[in-house]
């Protein structure tokens, strides 16, 4: 059987918390991930404090494949995400001299290239930049966790970076049904058909139709594209059955 590839999300943030900012990233970063056979089983959001990120990476690395990070590595006081991983790491913390020199070349205006904008070159020893020619202020890999941007599209655009260099599982394929019935109606045949079909992850998603009436979708979910069949057509079977045979 193929490795499963697992990880977990760390978003680190003030502003997240307290609604400021509303997270863009953990939809897009699971999407992905479920595109390219990673599955992401746990999401994690702490305050810029030093001892709450380490004690969140420190679970979330230890327990998953990849551990993707963002916020915390912008140039004020407060992005202190690098500075916590390389604690986690146990690795001193430096300007990198190919960052510096990026940004020498862009901030080159007197007192432009200061003491703030300094700040996002510093990187953990012996981690990999995440960098482009349209990414100013790079991420980072260390290990096994990706730290990346919390600004949307420059995080978008370090996941198609980095994520050709990742290890990857087969993908978790999925088939939608909709079942014209409610949660209530359904719950307990779906339990039959999931227990008998244990290779197979199946959701019921609740909502309400165009008739403003309550009614359900029903996701079957499986690596196997033969089990994610079977399933289906049993989950077909029955609301069929529900219907009246029709």
């Amino acid at each position: 059987m193929s490795e499963i590839i697992t990880a977990g999300i760390l978003v680190i943030g003030d502003e997240i918390l307290s609604g400021r900012t509303k997270d863009k990233n953990i939809g897009f970063i699971a999407e992905y991930l479920t595109n390219i056979g990673i599955d992401l089983k746990e999401v994690r959001v702490v305050a810029d404090e030093e001892p709450e990120i380490i004690a969140a990476l420190d679970a979330l690395r230890h327990r998953y494949t990849y551990v993707f990070t963002t916020g915390g590595i912008g140039p004020t006081h407060d992005d202190i995400t690098a500075d916590s991983i390389a604690k986690a790491f146990g690795v001193g913390i430096d300007h990198h001299p190919e960052v510096v020199a990026r940004f020498a070349e862009r901030f080159s205006g007197p007192g432009e290239l200061n003491e703030a904008r300094l700040r996002m070159a510093r990187i953990p020893d012996g981690a990999e930049l995440i960098q482009s020619a349209t990414i100013l202020a790079p991420g980072f890999k260390i290990g096994n966790v990706i730290v990346m941007a919390g600004v949307p599209s420059i995080m978008q655009a370090m996941m198609d970076i980095v994520s050709p260099k990742l290890k990857s599982g087969v993908r978790m394929l999925s088939e939608t049904v909709r079942a014209n019935a409610r949660e209530g109606d359904i719950g307990g045949p779906l339990r039959i058909i999931a227990n008998a079909h244990p290779d197979t992850i199946i959701g019921s998603y609740p909502f309400q139709d165009e008739d403003k009436k309550p009614n359900t979708n029903l996701v079957v979910r499986s690596r196997d594209p033969e089990k994610l069949a079977a399933a289906m057509a049993a989950v077909k079977e029955m609301l069929k059955q529900l219907h009246g045979g029709a």
